[in-house]
This record gives C-alpha cells, sequence and structure tokens, in this order.
C-alpha cells in the first residue's frame, strides 16, 4: 500500500506542477523582469519569403493565396513560395495560376512529408526573414508586420505568432480545443518576458534565414526545433501576440486525435534529437522551461494513468480515493460519449471538454508507444480542416 500513496501523490504533484506550478513560476519571475517590447518598425522593411508546403488543397489552396497576397506588407518585398509535397490533386495547377502575381511552384518529385519539403525548400527562398504558415490557416493582415519588427532586437531569432481557435458553433467538434489553444499562447507570453518560448507554432513563425536553413532530419518537428535551433546560436524566440493567425478547429475529435498522435510523436523525437539542450549547467533557465513545458506536458498522461490505477485500489480503504476513482470514471464516461458523438450534430461543451482532455492524454500514450519503437512516420498527412472564411 505503501507504494500506492508515493505514487498518488508523485502524480497529482507532476500533473499540479506541470499545468498550474510552472505557469505561477513563470508569473513570478516574469514580475522581476521588464516587459520586452518590439522594437519601432524599420524604415525599409527587410525581404521576407513565405513558405507553404502543401498536399492536396485543392479546395483551399486559391482562398489561402488570396489572403497571402492581400497581407499588408510590401508586394516587392514578399516573396510567396508553395512546396507541393507530390500533390495529386489539381493543387500545383490552381498554384500555377497565381505565377503572374508572384507566386512561386516548386513541386517535390515525390512524397517525403512536411519537413523534407521544407529542407528542399531553403535554396529558393531569398528572404533574410523566413515566414512558415499552413494552407488551412489565415492571417491578421498585419501580421507580417507584428512578426518582422522583433527582428530588429538582435538577440531574437524566432517570432511566433498567436494562434487563435475558430469554429462554427453549429459544427464545433471539440469545443475543448479552445480553451487549450488559449492556455498554451498564455503560457508562451509568459515564457517571452522570462526567457522566451520553447516552441513555435507550426500555424505561424518567422526565423532568420541564416536559422531556417538547419537541415532537420525529415521525421522531426521543424516549428519544435525552430526554438531549439535558436537556442543553440545564442538567440531567443518570442511570442507576439499582435501576429494573429486564425486556425479552425478539427472538425472530428477523430481527426484531432491522429493530428495530436503525429505532432507529439514528432514532438518527442525532436527533444530527443535535442535533448543536451534539457542540460542545466549549460542552458539555465531555458533547460528548466523546456522541461517543464514538454517533457511534463507529455509525461502528464502516464501520470494520470497511474493515478487512475492507484486511486482504484486505494479506494478499498480510502474515501479521498474512492471520489478521486468516481470523478475519474465520470470524465472517462463523458468522454466516451463525445467520442461517439455524431460530428455533423455538434458536441455540446459539456463533452466536448472532457472529450478533448482525455483524446489528447490518450494521443500523448500512443505517441509514446510509437516513438519508442521509432516510429517516427515523416509523411506528412494534414489535418483537413473547414477553411477560415474570408474576410
Amino acid at each position: 500500500m505503501p507504494i500506492l500513496y508515493a505514487v498518488a501523490f508523485i502524480s497529482i504533484a507532476l500533473i499540479v506542477y506541470t499545468y498550474a506550478g510552472y505557469p505561477l513560476i513563470l508569473g513570478a519571475l516574469g514580475m522581476l523582469r521588464r516587459r520586452p517590447r518590439p522594437p519601432a518598425p524599420p524604415e525599409v522593411w527587410p525581404m521576407v519569403s513565405i513558405s507553404l508546403p502543401v498536399h492536396n488543397e485543392e479546395a483551399q489552396i486559391a482562398q489561402t493565396l488570396e489572403s497571402l497576397l492581400a497581407l499588408d506588407y510590401p508586394r516587392d518585398r514578399l516573396q510567396i513560395v508553395v512546396i507541393s509535397d507530390a500533390s495529386t490533386d489539381r493543387t500545383d495547377e490552381i498554384v500555377a495560376g497565381f505565377a503572374d502575381r508572384g507566386v512561386e511552384l516548386l513541386r517535390m518529385p515525390r512524397r517525403g512529408g512536411k519537413t523534407a519539403a521544407e529542407n528542399a525548400a531553403h535554396p529558393h527562398l531569398r528572404g533574410e526573414i523566413i515566414v512558415n504558415t499552413d494552407a488551412s490557416i489565415r492571417l491578421a493582415p498585419d501580421s507580417i508586420k507584428a512578426l518582422v519588427r522583433w527582428f530588429g532586437d538582435p538577440t531574437v531569432g524566432v517570432a511566433s505568432g498567436r494562434d487563435v481557435s475558430i469554429g462554427r458553433v453549429s459544427r464545433d467538434a471539440n469545443a475543448g480545443e479552445s480553451g487549450y489553444v488559449g492556455y498554451e499562447m498564455w503560457v508562451r507570453s509568459l515564457e517571452t518576458q522570462v526567457d522566451g518560448i520553447v516552441g513555435a507554432s507550426g500555424s505561424l513563425y518567422a526565423i532568420r534565414a541564416e536559422l531556417h536553413r538547419y537541415s532537420l532530419p525529415e521525421a522531426l518537428s521543424r516549428d519544435f526545433a525552430a526554438a531549439l535551433v535558436a537556442r543553440e546560436a545564442g538567440y531567443r524566440a518570442v511570442s507576439v501576440p499582435e501576429a494573429v493567425c486564425y486556425v479552425p478547429r478539427a472538425p472530428s475529435l477523430r481527426r484531432e486525435y491522429r493530428r495530436k498522435v503525429r505532432t507529439i510523436t514528432r514532438g518527442l523525437g525532436t527533444l530527443h534529437y535535442k535533448r543536451h539542450l534539457l542540460n542545466p549547467l549549460r542552458y539555465g533557465v531555458f533547460a528548466w522551461m523546456l522541461f517543464s513545458h514538454k517533457l511534463c506536458r507529455w509525461l502528464v498522461p502516464w501520470a494520470l494513468a497511474m493515478l487512475g490505477v492507484a486511486a482504484v485500489v486505494l479506494a478499498l480503504v480510502e474515501p479521498w480515493a474512492r471520489v478521486a476513482a468516481g470523478a475519474m470514471g465520470l470524465v472517462l464516461a463523458l468522454a466516451a460519449a463525445g467520442w461517439l458523438w455524431p460530428a455533423e450534430r455538434g458536441m455540446p461543451r459539456w463533452l466536448g471538454i472532457p472529450a478533448y482532455l482525455v483524446a489528447g492524454n490518450v494521443a500523448a500514450l500512443h505517441a509514446w508507444i510509437r516513438a519508442s519503437r521509432g516510429q517516427l512516420n515523416p509523411i506528412w498527412e494534414p489535418t483537413r480542416r473547414e477553411p477560415v472564411p474570408a474576410g
């Protein structure tokens, strides 16, 4: 029995530290530091290259390109490169139709995944700053300028946008996603004030060209690695709340689950590849932040599983364990109902939130298993999301 009490205590401590203790410590440290402010806008805006990897995006690529062409950034200082990961639909044809408006198409001869496509694009990007984004999202008109301003600070190597999760209420399949995204953006704002974020947004981030040329193994996550590569080179990464990126929610919980498994698997592989950054003797506060934000977050599902087992066994003798086991059972029942809920009917929030939380933690366990087996599949299957409406 004593071992079960220890398991329960350690599990609860890890969960509380990860989601409450860590941001509270960040907030306290941030109060001791001056709030970072972006430099003044440059007299001449630097050349920027937008890198847009895609695979079979014929349904929304035209709308995406129209929105990029409408951004508030000097057109003669903006290069847009679409990297087609061997698309088999009309994506390439549609992109080619924008050639007279300056959009460039780079087609991969065979599918290699998102990171392979980005690696291949390096020689074709002419910008001093590279902006990486996604076909399914929409950017606020001034988002690129908001990111680029930060590079007037010579200590900044990466600037990440602020994701805003959106969805039509009648078809909102996982309401929990919005709350989680908001929490993540809040934590990144705290990290920026302390020592810089430990991972950039895959939907929108900008990076100095010399850092972007880093050739990353194809099975790893470039947006996560961007902040790590910047730190290795002596730069920091910042979160820019003014650089708004509208991200449509996944149309179903099952698709969100598959996306989570894929991204966490790649994230675990990336963290293992850059594990030397967890050394606090060399990287100080950043190592602690990387450990707390990433590794602890990915260990929480194991803590929850162990806590569940301990609570069920201790429920025979402890009233608090019976309450804990009952609460966890209720959440699992609600999550199961949410998983089975028809996507077309629109899931109510009282099901959506527990379903999203449970699915996310189970996905992390699944990702750990895949990563431990070396199943870091580089082939990229984009999550098909409903396009953000124009305007």
